[in-house]
Protein backbone atom coordinates (compact mmCIF):
# COMPACT_ATOMS: atom_id res chain seq x y z
CA UNK A 1 0.00 0.00 0.00
CA UNK A 2 2.76 2.24 0.60
CA UNK A 3 4.90 1.54 -2.80
CA UNK A 4 0.81 2.29 -4.56
CA UNK A 5 0.58 5.85 -2.54
CA UNK A 6 4.21 6.60 -3.62
CA UNK A 7 3.69 5.95 -7.25
CA UNK A 8 0.10 7.81 -7.25
CA UNK A 9 2.67 11.05 -5.75
CA UNK A 10 5.25 10.96 -7.93
CA UNK A 11 2.44 10.51 -11.00
CA UNK A 12 0.90 13.62 -9.52
CA UNK A 13 4.32 15.62 -9.09
CA UNK A 14 5.10 14.99 -12.96
CA UNK A 15 1.76 16.06 -13.66
CA UNK A 16 2.02 19.24 -11.92
CA UNK A 17 5.49 19.84 -13.15
CA UNK A 18 4.71 19.35 -16.70
CA UNK A 19 1.83 22.19 -16.30
CA UNK A 20 4.10 24.20 -15.19
CA UNK A 21 6.62 23.74 -17.34
CA UNK A 22 7.10 26.93 -20.27
CA UNK A 23 9.44 28.16 -22.60
CA UNK A 24 11.71 31.02 -22.68
CA UNK A 25 12.67 30.68 -26.35
CA UNK A 26 10.68 29.95 -29.11
CA UNK A 27 9.75 26.62 -30.48
CA UNK A 28 9.06 27.85 -34.01
CA UNK A 29 6.84 30.38 -36.13
CA UNK A 30 3.90 31.14 -37.81
CA UNK A 31 3.17 32.76 -40.67
CA UNK A 32 -0.75 34.19 -41.94
CA UNK A 33 -1.87 37.16 -43.55
CA UNK A 34 -5.28 38.56 -42.18
CA UNK A 35 -7.37 41.98 -43.27
CA UNK A 36 -7.61 45.10 -42.04
CA UNK A 37 -11.18 46.98 -43.52
CA UNK A 38 -11.55 50.29 -43.96
CA UNK A 39 -13.44 53.38 -45.36
CA UNK A 40 -11.67 55.41 -47.61
CA UNK A 41 -11.60 59.17 -45.46
CA UNK A 42 -13.30 62.06 -47.92
CA UNK A 43 -10.26 63.96 -49.10
CA UNK A 44 -7.00 61.26 -48.22
CA UNK A 45 -7.11 60.42 -52.01
CA UNK A 46 -5.82 62.43 -55.04
CA UNK A 47 -8.64 60.99 -56.80
CA UNK A 48 -12.23 61.73 -55.38
CA UNK A 49 -13.97 58.57 -56.76
CA UNK A 50 -12.64 56.70 -54.00
CA UNK A 51 -14.07 58.87 -51.45
CA UNK A 52 -15.91 56.82 -49.11
CA UNK A 53 -15.12 53.69 -51.05
CA UNK A 54 -14.88 50.16 -48.88
CA UNK A 55 -11.19 49.13 -48.62
CA UNK A 56 -8.91 46.16 -47.04
CA UNK A 57 -5.22 46.10 -46.25
CA UNK A 58 -3.30 42.95 -46.06
CA UNK A 59 -1.27 42.22 -43.01
CA UNK A 60 1.25 39.56 -43.03
CA UNK A 61 2.31 38.34 -39.60
CA UNK A 62 4.87 36.05 -38.58
CA UNK A 63 4.90 35.37 -35.05
CA UNK A 64 6.89 33.34 -32.54
CA UNK A 65 5.14 30.04 -31.31
CA UNK A 66 5.94 28.27 -27.77
CA UNK A 67 4.70 24.66 -27.88
CA UNK A 68 4.44 24.82 -24.08
CA UNK A 69 3.53 28.43 -23.54
CA UNK A 70 5.52 31.13 -23.23
CA UNK A 71 7.36 32.16 -19.89
CA UNK A 72 5.44 34.72 -17.96
CA UNK A 73 9.41 36.40 -17.51
CA UNK A 74 9.91 37.05 -21.12
CA UNK A 75 8.89 40.34 -22.34
CA UNK A 76 6.43 40.25 -25.68
CA UNK A 77 7.40 42.65 -27.95
CA UNK A 78 6.27 43.66 -31.64
CA UNK A 79 7.62 45.23 -34.55
CA UNK A 80 5.62 46.85 -37.73
CA UNK A 81 7.58 46.87 -41.07
CA UNK A 82 6.94 49.09 -43.68
CA UNK A 83 7.78 48.42 -47.54
CA UNK A 84 8.97 51.22 -50.04
CA UNK A 85 7.90 52.21 -53.23
CA UNK A 86 7.28 49.36 -55.40
CA UNK A 87 7.57 46.01 -52.92
CA UNK A 88 4.70 44.64 -51.48
CA UNK A 89 4.96 43.98 -47.20
CA UNK A 90 5.22 39.96 -47.62
CA UNK A 91 7.76 39.46 -50.30
CA UNK A 92 10.02 42.46 -48.54
CA UNK A 93 9.75 41.36 -45.42
CA UNK A 94 9.34 37.54 -45.63
CA UNK A 95 11.54 36.67 -48.67
CA UNK A 96 11.83 32.42 -48.25
CA UNK A 97 15.11 31.88 -50.19
CA UNK A 98 17.35 29.92 -47.77
CA UNK A 99 20.63 31.13 -47.33
CA UNK A 100 24.25 29.21 -47.60
CA UNK A 101 24.24 28.75 -44.07
CA UNK A 102 20.98 27.70 -43.04
CA UNK A 103 17.82 29.60 -41.93
CA UNK A 104 16.07 31.85 -44.42
CA UNK A 105 16.70 35.35 -45.88
CA UNK A 106 12.99 36.73 -44.19
CA UNK A 107 13.78 38.97 -42.09
CA UNK A 108 10.10 38.53 -39.93
CA UNK A 109 11.48 34.52 -39.33
CA UNK A 110 14.72 35.97 -38.06
CA UNK A 111 12.82 38.17 -35.49
CA UNK A 112 10.11 35.93 -34.73
CA UNK A 113 12.87 33.26 -34.09
CA UNK A 114 14.21 35.80 -31.87
CA UNK A 115 10.51 36.02 -29.86
CA UNK A 116 9.46 39.19 -31.39
CA UNK A 117 5.91 39.10 -33.28
CA UNK A 118 6.44 41.03 -36.37
CA UNK A 119 3.67 42.36 -39.15
CA UNK A 120 4.41 43.48 -42.65
CA UNK A 121 1.28 45.21 -44.26
CA UNK A 122 0.93 45.80 -48.33
CA UNK A 123 -0.31 49.62 -47.87
CA UNK A 124 -2.84 50.48 -50.16
CA UNK A 125 -2.26 50.03 -53.89
CA UNK A 126 0.06 47.07 -53.27
CA UNK A 127 0.04 42.72 -52.61
CA UNK A 128 -3.59 42.27 -51.76
CA UNK A 129 -4.63 45.40 -50.37
CA UNK A 130 -7.79 47.02 -52.28
CA UNK A 131 -6.73 48.51 -55.57
CA UNK A 132 -9.95 49.36 -56.96
CA UNK A 133 -11.16 48.46 -60.32
CA UNK A 134 -10.65 52.17 -61.89
CA UNK A 135 -7.63 52.57 -59.83
CA UNK A 136 -4.35 49.99 -60.44
CA UNK A 137 -6.77 47.08 -61.45
CA UNK A 138 -7.48 49.05 -65.06
CA UNK A 139 -4.18 48.53 -67.39
CA UNK A 140 -5.90 52.00 -69.21
CA UNK A 141 -3.99 53.53 -65.94
CA UNK A 142 -0.52 53.00 -66.68
CA UNK A 143 1.06 56.03 -68.56
CA UNK A 144 0.74 57.31 -71.99
CA UNK A 145 2.87 58.84 -74.36
CA UNK A 146 4.06 62.18 -73.31
CA UNK A 147 3.20 65.46 -74.42
CA UNK A 148 4.71 67.35 -77.30
CA UNK A 149 7.15 69.76 -76.47
CA UNK A 150 4.77 72.53 -77.32
CA UNK A 151 2.45 71.27 -75.10
CA UNK A 152 -0.22 69.48 -77.56
CA UNK A 153 -1.20 66.04 -77.65
CA UNK A 154 -2.04 64.45 -80.75
CA UNK A 155 -2.97 60.68 -79.60
CA UNK A 156 -6.80 60.10 -79.21
CA UNK A 157 -6.07 58.09 -75.59
CA UNK A 158 -4.37 60.87 -74.20
CA UNK A 159 -1.15 62.11 -72.88
CA UNK A 160 0.49 62.11 -69.56
CA UNK A 161 3.50 64.02 -67.83
CA UNK A 162 4.90 63.11 -64.28
CA UNK A 163 6.69 64.66 -61.94
CA UNK A 164 9.93 62.26 -60.97
CA UNK A 165 11.92 59.85 -63.25
CA UNK A 166 10.97 56.86 -61.12
CA UNK A 167 6.81 57.34 -62.42
CA UNK A 168 8.14 56.81 -66.27
CA UNK A 169 5.76 57.25 -69.17
CA UNK A 170 4.37 55.39 -71.59
CA UNK A 171 4.02 52.27 -69.84
CA UNK A 172 1.99 51.08 -72.00
CA UNK A 173 3.48 51.22 -74.65
CA UNK A 174 6.57 49.07 -73.19
CA UNK A 175 4.85 46.88 -71.17
CA UNK A 176 1.63 46.28 -71.88
CA UNK A 177 0.65 46.71 -75.32
CA UNK A 178 0.54 43.17 -76.44
CA UNK A 179 -0.82 41.77 -72.85
CA UNK A 180 -3.34 42.71 -71.70
CA UNK A 181 -4.21 46.20 -74.39
CA UNK A 182 -4.57 44.22 -77.24
CA UNK A 183 -2.30 46.38 -79.17
CA UNK A 184 -4.24 49.20 -78.53
CA UNK A 185 -3.41 52.38 -75.70
CA UNK A 186 -6.10 53.37 -73.49
CA UNK A 187 -7.21 56.13 -72.16
CA UNK A 188 -7.12 56.54 -68.26
CA UNK A 189 -10.16 55.74 -65.75
CA UNK A 190 -8.31 57.88 -63.46
CA UNK A 191 -6.37 60.79 -64.39
CA UNK A 192 -4.28 61.53 -60.99
CA UNK A 193 -1.68 59.72 -58.91
CA UNK A 194 -3.10 57.33 -56.79
CA UNK A 195 -2.11 57.92 -53.22
CA UNK A 196 -0.19 60.84 -51.20
CA UNK A 197 2.15 60.10 -48.12
CA UNK A 198 -0.77 60.40 -45.53
CA UNK A 199 -2.58 57.97 -47.68
CA UNK A 200 -0.62 55.61 -46.25
CA UNK A 201 0.08 57.26 -42.54
CA UNK A 202 -3.59 56.21 -42.52
CA UNK A 203 -2.68 52.87 -43.49
CA UNK A 204 -0.04 52.61 -40.77
CA UNK A 205 -2.19 54.20 -37.60
CA UNK A 206 -4.40 51.26 -38.50
CA UNK A 207 -1.50 48.49 -38.71
CA UNK A 208 -0.24 49.92 -35.23
CA UNK A 209 -3.76 49.67 -33.65
CA UNK A 210 -4.13 46.22 -34.87
CA UNK A 211 -0.78 44.69 -34.11
CA UNK A 212 -0.84 46.53 -30.25
CA UNK A 213 -4.43 44.58 -29.94
CA UNK A 214 -3.33 40.95 -31.63
CA UNK A 215 0.45 40.69 -30.07
CA UNK A 216 -0.55 42.17 -26.73
CA UNK A 217 2.96 43.40 -25.91
CA UNK A 218 4.58 44.12 -23.21
CA UNK A 219 5.04 47.85 -22.86
CA UNK A 220 1.84 48.22 -25.02
CA UNK A 221 4.11 49.83 -28.04
CA UNK A 222 5.35 48.66 -31.51
CA UNK A 223 8.45 49.45 -32.84
CA UNK A 224 7.87 50.77 -35.97
CA UNK A 225 10.63 50.03 -39.73
CA UNK A 226 10.62 51.86 -42.48
CA UNK A 227 12.79 50.37 -45.68
CA UNK A 228 13.17 52.88 -48.55
CA UNK A 229 10.16 55.28 -49.39
CA UNK A 230 8.69 53.35 -46.39
CA UNK A 231 11.42 55.70 -44.17
CA UNK A 232 9.28 58.79 -45.55
CA UNK A 233 5.79 57.21 -44.54
CA UNK A 234 7.37 56.50 -41.24
CA UNK A 235 8.35 59.64 -40.30
CA UNK A 236 5.14 61.63 -41.27
CA UNK A 237 3.29 59.18 -39.17
CA UNK A 238 5.99 60.13 -35.83
CA UNK A 239 5.52 63.83 -36.75
CA UNK A 240 3.47 65.74 -34.33
CA UNK A 241 2.69 68.50 -36.19
CA UNK A 242 0.60 66.74 -39.11
CA UNK A 243 -1.99 69.52 -40.29
CA UNK A 244 -3.79 66.44 -42.79
CA UNK A 245 -4.48 63.76 -39.90
CA UNK A 246 -4.90 65.19 -36.39
CA UNK A 247 -4.02 63.20 -33.45
CA UNK A 248 0.00 62.41 -34.34
CA UNK A 249 0.59 62.38 -30.63
CA UNK A 250 -1.30 59.31 -29.85
CA UNK A 251 0.30 57.04 -32.40
CA UNK A 252 4.03 58.69 -31.44
CA UNK A 253 3.09 57.13 -27.69
CA UNK A 254 2.29 53.56 -29.08
CA UNK A 255 5.81 53.57 -30.86
CA UNK A 256 8.75 52.68 -28.58
CA UNK A 257 11.62 52.84 -30.95
CA UNK A 258 12.23 53.67 -34.92
CA UNK A 259 14.35 52.18 -37.81
CA UNK A 260 14.83 54.08 -40.96
CA UNK A 261 16.63 51.28 -43.21
CA UNK A 262 18.44 52.56 -46.40
CA UNK A 263 15.63 55.46 -46.15
CA UNK A 264 14.39 58.40 -48.93
CA UNK A 265 15.08 61.75 -47.15
CA UNK A 266 15.02 65.59 -48.19
CA UNK A 267 11.35 65.88 -49.44
CA UNK A 268 9.01 68.33 -48.87
CA UNK A 269 7.32 68.77 -45.64
CA UNK A 270 4.34 69.12 -46.73
CA UNK A 271 2.49 68.43 -50.52
CA UNK A 272 4.30 71.12 -52.74
CA UNK A 273 2.76 70.53 -56.12
CA UNK A 274 5.92 70.77 -58.52
CA UNK A 275 5.97 73.39 -61.32
CA UNK A 276 4.79 71.20 -64.11
CA UNK A 277 2.46 69.38 -62.28
CA UNK A 278 2.00 65.77 -60.43
CA UNK A 279 1.94 62.72 -62.19
CA UNK A 280 -1.07 62.19 -64.73
CA UNK A 281 -1.61 58.74 -63.98
CA UNK A 282 -2.39 56.19 -61.00
CA UNK A 283 -0.23 52.78 -62.12
CA UNK A 284 3.10 51.91 -62.15
CA UNK A 285 4.62 48.47 -63.54
CA UNK A 286 6.95 46.64 -62.79
CA UNK A 287 9.00 43.72 -64.24
CA UNK A 288 11.49 41.19 -62.97
CA UNK A 289 14.16 43.16 -64.21
CA UNK A 290 13.22 46.22 -62.30
CA UNK A 291 13.30 44.12 -59.32
CA UNK A 292 16.89 42.93 -59.71
CA UNK A 293 18.12 46.73 -59.73
CA UNK A 294 16.87 46.82 -56.31
CA UNK A 295 20.64 44.85 -55.93
CA UNK A 296 22.46 47.27 -58.13
CA UNK A 297 25.70 48.36 -57.34
CA UNK A 298 29.04 50.86 -58.64
CA UNK A 299 30.81 48.12 -60.68
CA UNK A 300 34.04 48.48 -58.94
CA UNK A 301 31.94 47.77 -55.72
CA UNK A 302 30.30 44.96 -57.48
CA UNK A 303 33.37 42.83 -57.94
CA UNK A 304 34.61 43.60 -54.46
CA UNK A 305 31.25 42.86 -52.25
CA UNK A 306 31.48 39.07 -53.56
CA UNK A 307 28.62 36.86 -52.89
CA UNK A 308 26.45 40.17 -52.23
CA UNK A 309 23.72 38.54 -54.51
CA UNK A 310 22.68 35.05 -52.41
CA UNK A 311 22.43 32.51 -55.42
CA UNK A 312 18.33 32.41 -56.15
CA UNK A 313 17.29 35.77 -54.30
CA UNK A 314 15.94 38.21 -56.91
CA UNK A 315 13.80 34.82 -58.76
CA UNK A 316 12.31 34.13 -55.42
CA UNK A 317 11.64 37.90 -54.86
CA UNK A 318 10.21 38.34 -57.97
CA UNK A 319 8.23 34.79 -57.35
CA UNK A 320 6.80 36.44 -54.63
CA UNK A 321 5.68 39.68 -56.19
CA UNK A 322 3.44 37.54 -58.50
CA UNK A 323 2.01 35.03 -56.06
CA UNK A 324 0.40 38.55 -54.75
CA UNK A 325 -0.31 39.68 -58.11
CA UNK A 326 -4.53 39.49 -58.93
CA UNK A 327 -4.46 40.62 -62.29
CA UNK A 328 -0.90 41.49 -62.85
CA UNK A 329 0.50 38.16 -63.35
CA UNK A 330 -1.31 38.12 -66.91
CA UNK A 331 -0.08 40.98 -67.92
CA UNK A 332 3.33 41.99 -69.97
CA UNK A 333 5.20 39.97 -72.66
CA UNK A 334 5.37 40.31 -76.41
CA UNK A 335 3.27 36.84 -77.07
CA UNK A 336 -0.43 37.42 -76.42
CA UNK A 337 -0.97 33.41 -75.05
CA UNK A 338 1.71 34.20 -73.13
CA UNK A 339 2.20 36.97 -70.98
CA UNK A 340 5.60 37.39 -68.70
CA UNK A 341 3.40 38.41 -65.74
CA UNK A 342 3.97 42.57 -63.97
CA UNK A 343 3.49 43.23 -60.68
CA UNK A 344 1.75 46.86 -59.71
CA UNK A 345 2.40 49.45 -57.26
CA UNK A 346 0.89 52.82 -56.91
CA UNK A 347 1.65 56.09 -58.12
CA UNK A 348 2.29 58.87 -54.78
CA UNK A 349 3.46 62.28 -54.02
CA UNK A 350 6.06 62.44 -51.80
CA UNK A 351 6.53 64.92 -48.89
CA UNK A 352 7.26 64.99 -45.21
CA UNK A 353 10.22 63.75 -44.12
CA UNK A 354 13.53 66.53 -44.20
CA UNK A 355 15.62 67.82 -41.53
CA UNK A 356 12.77 69.90 -40.77
CA UNK A 357 10.88 66.94 -39.57
CA UNK A 358 13.77 64.91 -38.42
CA UNK A 359 14.76 68.02 -36.01
CA UNK A 360 11.10 67.26 -34.14
CA UNK A 361 11.11 63.73 -33.65
CA UNK A 362 11.39 62.54 -30.23
CA UNK A 363 11.00 58.64 -30.70
CA UNK A 364 14.46 56.44 -29.98
CA UNK A 365 15.91 55.95 -33.16
CA UNK A 366 18.45 53.43 -35.05
CA UNK A 367 19.38 54.74 -38.91
CA UNK A 368 20.73 51.77 -41.09
CA UNK A 369 21.98 52.00 -44.54
CA UNK A 370 24.26 50.65 -47.10
CA UNK A 371 27.39 52.32 -48.19
CA UNK A 372 26.51 50.48 -51.65
CA UNK A 373 23.47 52.09 -52.26
CA UNK A 374 22.71 53.53 -55.55
CA UNK A 375 18.50 54.15 -54.86
CA UNK A 376 18.85 55.64 -51.77
CA UNK A 377 22.17 57.95 -51.12
CA UNK A 378 24.43 57.01 -48.78
CA UNK A 379 24.30 60.33 -47.30
CA UNK A 380 20.71 60.36 -46.69
CA UNK A 381 21.34 58.08 -43.36
CA UNK A 382 23.94 61.16 -41.94
CA UNK A 383 21.92 63.39 -42.88
CA UNK A 384 18.70 62.10 -40.97
CA UNK A 385 21.18 60.99 -37.82
CA UNK A 386 22.57 64.29 -37.50
CA UNK A 387 19.17 66.10 -37.42
CA UNK A 388 17.68 63.89 -34.71
CA UNK A 389 17.12 65.53 -31.91
CA UNK A 390 17.07 62.40 -29.42
CA UNK A 391 19.80 61.62 -27.51
CA UNK A 392 19.23 57.66 -28.19
CA UNK A 393 20.06 57.48 -31.18
CA UNK A 394 22.78 55.39 -33.69
CA UNK A 395 23.73 55.44 -37.29
CA UNK A 396 24.90 51.84 -38.93
CA UNK A 397 26.48 52.14 -42.22
CA UNK A 398 27.01 48.59 -43.87
CA UNK A 399 29.78 48.13 -46.63
CA UNK A 400 28.80 45.78 -49.17
CA UNK A 401 25.36 46.43 -49.29
CA UNK A 402 23.23 48.11 -51.42
CA UNK A 403 19.55 48.75 -51.34
CA UNK A 404 18.76 45.34 -51.16
CA UNK A 405 20.69 45.37 -47.52
CA UNK A 406 17.82 42.97 -45.90
CA UNK A 407 18.62 40.21 -48.35
CA UNK A 408 22.52 40.43 -49.36
CA UNK A 409 24.87 37.85 -48.32
CA UNK A 410 28.79 37.21 -48.29
CA UNK A 411 31.55 34.62 -49.97
CA UNK A 412 34.83 34.03 -50.47
CA UNK A 413 37.81 35.12 -48.09
CA UNK A 414 36.43 38.40 -47.43
CA UNK A 415 33.63 37.07 -45.41
CA UNK A 416 36.06 35.87 -43.06
CA UNK A 417 37.54 38.82 -40.57
CA UNK A 418 41.41 39.14 -39.90
CA UNK A 419 40.58 40.23 -36.99
CA UNK A 420 37.70 40.62 -34.64
CA UNK A 421 34.19 38.75 -34.96
CA UNK A 422 31.53 39.50 -37.20
CA UNK A 423 28.51 41.76 -35.39
CA UNK A 424 26.11 38.71 -34.33
CA UNK A 425 28.15 36.37 -35.71
CA UNK A 426 30.18 33.41 -33.91
CA UNK A 427 33.92 33.40 -32.74
CA UNK A 428 35.90 31.98 -35.77
CA UNK A 429 32.81 31.74 -38.31
CA UNK A 430 32.42 33.67 -41.50
CA UNK A 431 30.15 36.52 -41.72
CA UNK A 432 26.66 35.84 -43.63
CA UNK A 433 26.47 39.28 -44.93
CA UNK A 434 24.63 42.27 -44.33
CA UNK A 435 21.33 40.55 -44.14
CA UNK A 436 22.42 38.85 -40.75
CA UNK A 437 23.69 42.19 -39.54
CA UNK A 438 20.16 43.61 -40.09
CA UNK A 439 18.80 40.75 -37.85
CA UNK A 440 20.81 41.10 -35.43
CA UNK A 441 20.68 45.08 -35.39
CA UNK A 442 16.79 44.56 -35.24
CA UNK A 443 17.31 41.90 -32.52
CA UNK A 444 19.55 44.04 -30.25
CA UNK A 445 17.66 47.61 -31.17
CA UNK A 446 14.15 46.44 -30.33
CA UNK A 447 14.64 44.36 -27.10
CA UNK A 448 17.34 46.52 -25.59
CA UNK A 449 17.37 49.87 -27.50
CA UNK A 450 21.09 49.57 -28.24
CA UNK A 451 23.66 48.26 -31.07
CA UNK A 452 26.60 46.38 -30.38
CA UNK A 453 25.95 47.31 -26.53
CA UNK A 454 25.59 51.24 -27.14
CA UNK A 455 22.29 53.64 -26.91
CA UNK A 456 24.19 56.31 -29.16
CA UNK A 457 27.09 56.63 -31.54
CA UNK A 458 27.93 56.06 -35.25
CA UNK A 459 29.15 52.68 -36.33
CA UNK A 460 31.09 51.17 -39.58
CA UNK A 461 30.26 47.53 -40.35
CA UNK A 462 33.06 46.60 -42.80
CA UNK A 463 33.69 44.00 -45.37
CA UNK A 464 33.77 40.72 -43.10
CA UNK A 465 30.96 42.16 -40.66
CA UNK A 466 33.09 43.64 -38.13
CA UNK A 467 31.21 46.67 -36.49
CA UNK A 468 33.51 49.24 -35.21
CA UNK A 469 32.97 52.98 -33.51
CA UNK A 470 33.13 55.74 -36.34
CA UNK A 471 33.91 59.62 -35.54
Amino acid sequence: MAAVGSGNSMAAAGATSSARRCDKVPTGVVARDHWLHFRVPAGLMPDPQFDGRQARLQVHRVRPVYAHGKCSSVPTRAAVLIHGRTQPGPAAFDLQQPTPQGGKLSVQEGLARAGIDTFAPSLLGYGRSTRFETGLDDPGNASLRPYLPDGTCPYPEGCDRTHVPVFPLDQQGTLLLTNPLGGQRRAHSSNVRFARTDTFVRDIRQVIDDAIARAKPTDGKVTLLGWSAGGQHVARTLYAANPVLPGSSQYIAKVNRVVFLDSFFSTPTEETPPSTGFATFPLQVNNAAAVSGTWQMPPEREAACTGHVVPGSQQQLWSQFLQLETVGRDWGGDDPAHPTGLSRSPTFSSYGWNTTVAQQLTTPSLVIHGLEDSLAPPTNATAIYNNLPVANKVLVQVQCASHALLYEGCSGPRCTPRSGVPYGGRPGEPWAGPHATLKAALIEWIKSGTFNGAAHGRFIVNESGVASASP
